[in-house]
């Protein structure tokens, strides 16, 4: 977690309130739990280690970094046996006396190594293209070494994500607060905890790349800020915080159709995003609130990106996903929705194959679909027919289901 709390009482500080220990940067919430910590918390014994570390801040993600990595070396244990670095080509690393990883995609005998190898290679990468100027894709290109593997150019995941993300930190958490590698290594560590299912702490982490975003560049449609709000908004539909996810997604849609236009690629998913937050919520009224937007929506998407275009496919589900939570569907908001999915199920054979989960959910939404309408549609016809006719669409529908 960033140093945006009171080192003694935990009081939320965010980037500017309480006070600072005049040597070391500590932050607290007042007089009252600095004195408390100098005479009972201990700090008096590492108050001159931690300024020697560099600081407050530095001091932290260097013990971070060392118990993600302890963390990530134990997890790896069974799989490294008797393997050695393929960067120092030893087993315990000559420093640190770490054990080795491996998260990636690498099979076989390739791809073992130990996080502080991995992470000083990512930086004498990175740090050469600064130096020599070699411009932004260049540095770009780099920067995924801090979590990309090097011989499968696969992401890595779970704890070497996380130890790798704190070594980011580490290495970047000094520069000043607009420098764009330390802005983005703030970003990847955000990404790491969220990916380890530690969703409080990344909740916390963007927070604070927020408030550093806000200050340096506060326009609402700085693409910096969208990427933000867009991981919180995330972490908030996950931890079940529908309300405050969809305030976020309001104004990002709003703020892309700015930005980009209404038919834009990243709006379309801005608004995708919107759609299947409020459905979450599980309110019939707000579920069909989302079915006419997706509605609105789909010739939109599908004259923009081709309707074969994962964001067209992924809106039309949502349209029936919408359609599943509304209390009290229409005869043709359900037959509009049987007819979307079915034809859409065909387009995700096509696309992503039968196998895939995207498939095999929508294939599930389609059968509830077309339950709901069996049960409409029984009911309805039974009636008319006793009333001595029955609607040519309504006998159609009836007779595709097999009633």
């Amino acid at each position: 977690m960033l140093l945006t709390q009171c080192a003694v009482c935990a009081t939320e500080l965010g980037f500017s309130l309480g006070k600072k220990c005049g040597r070391c940067s500590t932050r607290y919430c007042g007089a009252a739990c600095q004195a408390q910590h100098w005479k009972e918390g201990g700090h008096d014994k590492i108050c001159k280690l931690i300024k020697k570390a560099g600081g407050a801040e530095q001091y932290n993600a260097n013990n971070k970094y060392a118990e993600a990595v302890e963390v990530a070396a134990t997890a790896c244990a069974d799989d490294t046996k008797g393997q050695t670095c393929y960067i120092c080509t030893q087993a315990l690393h000559w420093k640190t006396k770490e054990g080795l990883v491996r998260m990636c995609a690498c099979r076989g005998t390739a791809g073992f190594a130990h996080v502080s190898c991995l992470a000083e290679e990512a930086k004498i990468l990175r740090d050469e293209a600064e130096e020599n100027n070699l411009g932004a894709k260049v540095l770009d290109e780099r920067w995924v070494r801090w979590h990309k593997c090097g011989l499968c150019e696969q992401r890595y995941h779970g704890v070497v994500y996380c130890a790798l993300s704190w070594g980011c930190w580490k290495t970047y958490v000094g520069r000043p607060e607009a420098d764009w590698a330390r802005r983005d290594a703030m970003n990847l560590l955000g990404n790491s905890l969220h990916g380890a299912n530690r969703n409080e702490e990344a909740l916390s982490v963007y927070a604070s790349a927020l408030s550093v975003q806000m200050r340096y560049n506060p326009h609402h449609t700085n693409f910096n800020i969208l990427v933000v709000k867009a991981n919180m908004a995330r972490i908030h539909v996950e931890l079940g915080r529908h309300d405050n996810a969809l305030e976020i997604e309001r104004e990002m849609y709003e703020a892309y159709k700015e930005y980009k236009g209404p038919s834009h690629e990243m709006t379309l998913g801005s608004a995708l995003n919107l759609a299947l937050t409020t459905i979450k919520t599980g309110d019939a009224h707000k579920a069909s609130e989302a079915m006419a937007f997706t509605r609105q929506l789909l010739p939109v998407a599908r004259g923009a990106l081709g309707a074969d275009h994962d964001l067209s496919l992924r809106l039309a589900h949502a349209h029936g996903y919408a359609v599943l939570g509304m209390d009290d569907p229409s005869r043709d908001e359900l037959a509009f929705a049987e007819t979307l999915l079915e034809d859409t199920l065909q387009r995700f054979r096509r696309v992503f194959g039968s196998g895939h989960p995207s498939t095999q959910n929508l294939e599930a939404d389609l059968s509830k679909v077309r339950g709901r309408l069996f049960l409409f549609l029984s009911g309805r016809l039974a009636c008319e027919k006793a009333e001595g006719g029955a609607d040519r669409q309504l006998e159609q529908l009836a007779s595709k289901l097999g009633i």
